[in-house]
């Protein structure tokens, strides 16, 4: 049974797209983790976020690896599409 012409296509839009809301979550976290460094109140809770933001994003990367080149691609450019929004949604708020 052949697979159809365009399924790698969806096999792309989706590896974007999970990158873009796993990017996006990335960020919302790692907003969370200054807020709470800023107010001072210890440390230890800051940098477990921050290990578990870098362990997850590892994660991530890995396991679209494992799909292929163009998946990884498509994953990474919607984690950077999600920066950028993030970054317009930091802006705006200040």
């Amino acid at each position: 049974m052949m697979q159809p012409a365009f399924a790698p296509s969806i096999v792309i839009a989706g590896a974007f797209f999970a990158g873009f809301v796993f990017g996006f979550a990335y960020f919302v976290v790692l907003r969370r983790t200054i807020d709470l460094y800023i107010a001072g109140r210890g440390r230890l809770v800051p940098a477990l976020l921050t290990l578990g933001r870098l362990g997850a994003v590892t994660l991530f990367l890995v396991i679209t690896a494992r799909n292929g080149a163009l998946p990884l691609l498509a994953s990474f450019i919607g984690f950077l599409m999600a920066r950028a929004v993030a970054l317009r949604v930091a802006r705006k708020a200040t």
